[in-house]
């Protein structure tokens, strides 16, 4: 859909030179969110095994928000979407904290101001995380406050 899109627009220019330049230009700002959430999965894999929860926590906290380009980059949905595709794309299963601690690091980076959320169920016992911006989740269910009690904010 968004290649056809682009193949549109690129198509609609008069220039060749322009038309090259164009589409790698629109290639780019449609993938650049992608690998970039790609390599931020990776590195907080690498937090996961190699360090613990806590520095998870931290690196997610210590991350400020971008507040001087909030206005020219991606809407939160978009970026979710984004992270949704690194999901798919990454070599293995990804855990809900990872992608949780991954998408709120990278909104940050964009200008939102999320809350990476952990919550967990008495029965069946389970954890869980999530992402929120303004109390409304955005990388997951929206009932997830009603199925899971919160048990930290970051």
């Amino acid at each position: 859909m968004q290649l056809r899109l682009i193949a549109q627009q690129v198509s609609s220019l008069s220039h060749p030179i322009r038309v090259r330049w164009q589409s790698v230009r629109l290639l780019v700002e449609r993938t650049h969110p992608v690998m970039h959430s790609w390599l931020m999965l990776f590195r907080m894999e690498l937090i996961m095994r190699f360090r613990s929860s806590a520095a998870l926590r931290r690196a997610v906290r210590n991350q400020p928000v971008n507040l001087s380009q909030r206005s020219r980059l991606a809407t939160a949905e978009e970026l979710s979407h984004a992270m949704d595709l690194a999901c798919v794309f990454y070599f293995k299963r990804v855990l809900c904290l990872q992608r949780s601690a991954a998408t709120a690091i990278l909104l940050r980076r964009h200008g939102w101001k999320p809350e990476m959320v952990t919550g967990a169920q008495l029965l069946p016992y389970e954890f869980h995380a999530w992402v929120e911006i303004d109390g409304v989740v955005v990388n997951d269910k929206p009932y997830m406050q009603e199925i899971y009690q919160v048990l930290e904010r970051c």
